[in-house]
This record gives C-alpha cells, structure tokens and sequence, in this order.
C-alpha cells in the first residue's frame, strides 16, 4: 500500500470515528501518523537520480510574491497588468505551463511577481506538477491566492487545504509552544495557563507516535493537538496571504460588496482594470517594506535609493541597516542620528538595537581612529621624555 493510500484510509477512519473525550486520544494519534505520512511524501524518493524539472525562479527585487490559484482565474493577465511583463493568456486551461517572472516598480522598491502555473485538487499528491507549484510558493514572502468572483466560494477551501497538506499556514502565527528533545530524563510537560484542547496524556501518545522519549514541552498558549504535531515536525511555514477575487464585472454588487467586506480580501477587475491600486497597496502593508534613507555628515539627505529592510529578510534595526549597507560597519560604529517616525526627536541619538519605520533618514557617525602615539585626544596620556635624568639627552651647551 502505497503512501497516499494509507493517507486515505486513515483520513476515512478519521471520518467514521465520533468526537468525544473518550475517543480524542485516538483521533490525535491518527493526525499525528497523517502528519508523519504527508512528510514522507514531500521527501524526494530515494532512488532518484538528479533533480528533476522545476519551476525555480532567481531571487530579484525586495520581496517575492506568488500567484496561486486553479486554472483560467486571471494569473496570467493580472502578472501583465501589474508588471508589464507579457504571459500568454488564452481561454483554454493549462495555458502556463512554467513559472514566468515579473518585477513590480512600487514605492522606490522592485517586488518580484511569480505567475505560476494552476493547481488543482489533489496537487499536494502530486496531481498536475501541484508538488513542484507549492514547493516554489514556500520561498516567496506572501502569497496571493487569485480567485474567480462568479464561482463557488468553495475553491478557496479547496486551495487552502491543499496548501495546509504541505506545511504551509496562512495568515497564522508559529504557536506558542517551546519544545526541544533531551537525550534522557523522560518527558517533561508544562503549561502557563488551564489547557482544554491537549492533556499530558494525549501530549505523551503523540510524543511516542513520533518515537520520541525524552523532551521538555511548555505550553505557553491555549493550543491544539494540530498545533502540537506542526511544533514537533519543525518544518512549517507560516506566511500571510492575500485573496484575491478577479472578475467582479461579471457578478452584481452585493457580492462584490460580500467578498470585499471578508478579511484579507481584495476584490479586482483585470479586464476592466478596476482597483489594482488598492491591491498594491494592501501587497505593500502584507509585506511590511521598511525604506531607509541615508544622510552623509554635513550634507543634504539621498532620497534617490533607499536602502530597503524587513521583519522577514533580516530584521528592522539599526544594525541590520548597518549590515546591509557593510558587514564590519558595525564594529565602527559610534552613535547613530535618525530623523523620521521612529525617533522621539529630531535627530534622536541612537544606538544598534533602534528599531527603524518607513521612511526613516538615517546618519551614521564613526568612531575617530586612535594616533599612532598611543595619545587621546589633546592630551597625552604619558610623556616621550625617559623616566632617568642621565638617560635623557643632553643639551649643547650655550656658545659665548
């Protein structure tokens, strides 16, 4: 019996069995070998000779967004609209068959925009190169999920549980819970509040299922049993997602004002080119962009090229804009001036931890390098002269 299979039947056991307290043990020791399965079916085959055709794609730009969506939703058209980059559009399915890059110029910063080819159900099996899709969507920075205004709400649904079956979670965040593995002591369970969906009987079930004997685990959140398996498997990613809803000259206005009204949603026009701004805009705000701009000593500021940082490339402060622009600036770093939303006061005087906002000027000031005497500053700290009045030298003496 092959992988996906065993999925299958447990998923079907999963279906048949009822949900109480006397069955939760079991239906979280089911998730659990569900989990373990689908991992294994991610890991390329062991008898595999070289890697086989993917849609891999250079890094380029500031941020990287992927278009996820089934088939003839409007990818290919929204990748022209946005960037200018031209991907064959038709009125047949399938049109894209490859990963087709594009650069958005947006606010002084370069995004780079992935059209990917369209996913059906089954993809996270392997169903229509679906493996290869999603494999290239986990290294962007957000996703956006295009969808067709005029069909079921269930393609979102559909879209999302695929995406989930590969170890991607959208629009949460890493739950709180500390888990690391010891070589001995036994399981060690905590918890900082009263749980009610995990108990340390189900916590240790799971733990076994993993052949897992000896570790510390504290609960630090009110989290479930699918929380705990993802925390254990160590290899999900957690990434924010965009819906966006294409085609809304087709649909009357309550159902666009329905979709519009639904969290993380943008609704859109490729045809007519209606609100594309907005989409923008909210892309933008998803992928928290910070710009800085930098100010030599004595001059006016360059607001030309800014130097561009995230929460997700780096980080946000003073010294990862150090890093960014030199790596040993650091070490000369004296004190540093800002002027913009981050600082209480202009120029505030900073140190390396300051965290930066959108459009802050920035100037860095460097430590003065020591004389070559060993002085400090106007006045030395000892003196040439010898310490023994018959090692110094004598003056010549005075001609009459």
């Amino acid at each position: 019996m092959g992988i996906v299979e065993r999925i299958k039947e447990i998923e079907a056991e999963m279906a048949r069995t009822q949900k109480n307290k006397a069955t939760e043990y079991h239906l979280g020791q089911l998730k659990a070998k569900i989990a373990k399965l689908r991992t294994q079916l991610l890991e390329p085959p062991k008898g595999s000779s070289g890697a086989g055709e993917g849609f891999e794609v250079t890094k380029f730009g500031h941020g990287r967004v992927a278009l996820i969506g089934f088939p003839s939703v409007g990818k290919s058209t929204l990748l022209t609209m946005l960037t200018g980059t031209h991907s064959e559009a038709a009125s047949y399915e399938f049109t894209t068959l490859t990963c087709i890059p594009g650069i958005i110029h947006y606010n002084d910063t370069k995004i780079q925009l992935l059209d990917l080819p369209g996913i059906i159900e089954g993809a996270s099996e392997g169903k229509g190169r679906g493996r290869q899709v999603i494999a290239v969507s986990k290294s962007a920075d957000i996703v956006l999920m295009v969808l067709d205004a005029s069909k079921s709400e269930g393609h979102r649904q559909i879209l999302t549980k695929e995406l989930e079956a590969v170890g991607l979670r959208l629009n949460k965040r890493p739950p709180q819970i500390y888990f690391k593995k010891k070589k001995t002591g036994g399981i060690s369970f905590n918890s900082t509040l009263h749980l009610t969906h995990v108990d340390e009987k189900l916590c240790y079930q799971i733990l076994h299922e993993y052949k897992i004997h000896n570790a510390e685990v504290l609960f630090r959140e009110d989290a479930t049993v699918d929380d705990l398996i993802d925390v254990i498997e160590g290899n999900r990613k957690y990434m924010k997602c965009i819906y966006v809803y294409n085609k809304i000259d087709v649909v009357g206005i309550d159902d666009v004002d329905r979709l519009a009204r639904q969290p993380n949603s943008v609704v859109i026009s490729c045809n007519m080119k209606l609100n594309l701004d907005r989409l923008l805009a909210k892309m933008w705000e998803a992928m928290g962009l910070v710009r800085v701009y930098t100010k030599p000593q004595g001059q006016q500021p360059d607001f030309t090229d800014p130097v561009v940082l995230s929460a997700d490339r780096g980080g946000c402060t003073v010294e990862d804009f150090c890093n960014h622009i030199h790596r040993s600036l650091v070490k000369d770093v004296k004190y540093v001036l800002v002027w913009g939303t981050s600082a209480r006061h202009s120029p505030q005087h900073c140190g390396l931890a300051q965290m930066l906002e959108d459009e802050d000027v920035v100037q860095i000031v460097k430590k003065k390098e020591k004389e070559d005497g060993g002085g400090r500053g106007r006045f030395k700290s000892h003196s040439n002269v010898p310490s023994r009045i018959s090692d110094r030298e004598k003056k010549a003496p005075l001609k009459t």
